[in-house]
């Protein structure tokens, strides 16, 4: 009997699998031959639109698979201190910064991303940084590490990307250099630096910043923002790749244009660092740096007020390093004043962010030791224009501690 039921049992499967299997072809069937009087319908339906309702389309498409852009950070007063990419790699100076920051009223660390040289601090994944080998020799092993560091601490991170003085790409690729109208390199107190004017070398700074605020940086600022100085003596001597005719100021406001749109989606802040005599200076003293062209397209203006960076008898001070409460009371008033009517005009106007010196300029004639009072002097001068904001500068990251606030 069990062989029997068996058999049968065989041969229903196969005769009820076989009729299933028919019409399960019967309704693929079915709905392959629907099929091509859909594609018709659609057809008919894509031809009936307009031009103007297919461009509308079109537009909400691209517009849907833009990157939304991402939150910035929380507004806060940055009080910060630079951190060289060395100081940055050495765990001893690195550990030290951060307690500087854990200890008193500091809340920020601006560090190396592109320095000084060119070069990259860390070993990038950026193709054309690769490509160049702009990141061989990095300083910083484990920035990664470093911005988690930071972060636990709740330390606002800016990443400070030299921009045109760079010695390397001048060197490593001569089309981005400056070029002399006799030929050659252009070089500025022996150093050579990259055209402001080529918007190639744009895209590749530009993609060394998206980088560092993909890493984690809060803040992106630029340095170097400008063109050499002796602007008149580089104008004479050098053949700028300017097609376009632009002025020098217009080419630094098209470029930190350029740079901040690209940030967008990466939801960070951008800055630019600024001779300090662009407060006050009707032109772009040369250089590209004009304050009402550069205050409108960034988010901060770090304008580097170091006493001993003005010349003897700048507003009417005999020595400005020998008066720093003076001397940053008068070169942050006019930037407020000029803040204040692009604001009347409905135009936008950066926060201002000053440096100031935390070194003693020991080259200056008539030049003071600065200690705990005369950075005090900066900060409360500032502070006395509504300014509370700052940050401390020493090449070699010596900073002094009794001048700050400590935490609360």
């Amino acid at each position: 009997m069990k062989k029997i039921w068996s058999s049968i049992s065989l041969a229903s499967v196969l005769l009820f699998g076989g009729i299933a299997g028919c019409n399960a072809q019967d309704a693929a069937g079915d709905e392959t031959n629907k099929q091509p009087a859909k594609e018709k319908e659609n057809k008919k339906t894509e031809q009936g639109k307009t031009a103007k309702e297919k461009k509308e389309e079109e537009k909400k498409q691209a517009e849907a698979s833009k990157p939304k852009p991402a939150p910035k950070p929380k507004d806060i007063t940055v009080k910060g201190v630079y951190m060289s990419g060395a100081a940055a790699g050495m765990n001893s100076k690195f550990n030290e910064l951060t307690k500087l920051v854990d200890d008193t009223e500091l809340n920020s660390l601006v560090v190396d991303v592109k320095g000084d040289s060119g070069e990259i601090t860390y070993d990038s994944n950026v193709p054309e940084v690769n490509s160049y080998g702009s990141d061989k020799h990095p300083p910083i092993k484990n920035m990664k590490q470093r911005l988690k560091v930071m972060k636990d601490k709740d330390i606002y991170t800016i990443a400070r990307v030299v921009t045109f003085k760079d010695p390397y790409m001048a060197k490593k690729k001569p089309a981005f250099a400056m070029k002399k109208k006799s030929g050659g390199l252009y070089y500025n107190d022996g150093i050579p630096w990259v055209d402001p004017y080529k918007e190639q070398y744009w895209k590749y700074v530009t993609s060394i910043a998206k980088e560092a605020a993909k890493l984690g940086f809060d803040e992106i600022q630029f340095d170097y923002v400008r063109f050499p100085d002796n602007g008149a003596q580089v104008d004479r001597e050098v053949k700028f790749d300017n097609p376009k005719k632009k002025s020098k100021a217009q080419n630094i406001h098209d470029f930190l244009t350029y740079a901040k749109k690209e940030l967008k989606p990466y939801g960070v802040n951008v800055s630019a660092d600024v001779f300090g005599v662009s407060t006050s200076a009707k032109g772009d003293t040369g250089i590209g740096q004009q304050w009402e062209s550069l205050t409108q397209a960034v988010d901060v203006m770090s304008p580097m007020t170091y006493p001993s960076h003005y010349g003897p008898g700048e507003y009417g001070i005999k020595v400005p390093d020998a008066e720093p409460y003076k001397l940053i009371k008068s070169a942050l008033q006019p930037a407020i004043q000029r803040d204040k009517a692009l604001e009347k005009q409905k135009k936008h106007a950066a926060k201002i962010r000053p440096w100031y010196q935390d070194f003693t300029a020991t080259w200056v004639d008539g030049h003071i030791t600065y200690g705990s009072q005369q950075v005090k002097d900066q900060i409360r001068a500032g502070k006395e224009l509504g300014i509370d904001g700052y940050l401390l500068w020493n090449a070699s990251n010596e900073y002094t501690k009794e001048a700050l606030q400590p935490k609360n």
